[in-house]
């Protein structure tokens, strides 16, 4: 068997689906669906996601310069999916999608209350690419459900069953490989 060669795409899978919830000055709250979403630096932590001009979310992330992106899970995995495909100009996808709004840290963004853990962003600079512009930000809080805690007070994020997105298709995650650095470490 041999490699074909295709046309240039992007073929980096699995992402991460997240719900990017965001509000605008007039007090409407809106979510997309993104998943071209990731860490850009640790320190600071900072972390981008690239949104399409035409989308309604668009607007409000630049005239207000923060939203919040919410990790999903199985359990969100229809809300997500529904989020992608509907546009918040005519309705309120809050609502529409059955989850909840919840003000943090932000101004004018509201967190998703369903989700395991939310990560509150500031635009720090903004990059028109093409068909999207991706927002740089820095990361500002998170806020995680405590019932995801374990009895040593870790976060277990396995515990949430969050789910990836790939090549068109939403997936849950597999099975546990090793921890970082597994590789290398000597056995006892």
């Amino acid at each position: 068997m041999g490699k074909q060669l295709w046309k240039p795409g992007n073929m980096l899978y699995p992402l991460p689906a997240v719900l990017v919830s965001c509000g605008g000055r007039d007090g409407r709250y809106n979510l997309l669906t993104v998943a071209w979403t990731g860490t850009v630096c640790t320190n600071p932590p900072m972390l981008y996601i690239s949104v399409r001009k035409s989308r309604y979310s668009h607007h409000m992330i630049k005239e207000t310069g923060e939203f919040f992106v919410n990790l999903t899970t199985r359990s969100l995995a229809r809300a997500t999916d529904w989020c992608g495909v509907k546009s918040g100009k005519d309705l309120d996808k809050f609502a529409a999608a059955g989850l909840t709004p919840r003000m943090g840290c932000l101004e004018f963004a509201p967190m998703v209350e369903e989700s395991p853990v939310n990560i509150a962003c500031k635009v720090a600079k903004v990059e028109e690419l093409g068909s999207h512009d991706m927002f740089i930000a820095n990361v500002v809080g998170v806020y995680a459900d405590e019932k995801y805690m374990d009895k040593k007070g870790k976060f277990d994020l396995a515990a949430a069953d969050p789910i990836v997105y790939s090549h068109g298709q939403y997936y849950g995650m597999g099975r546990h490989i090793g921890g970082f650095g597994y590789s290398v470490r000597k056995k006892r």
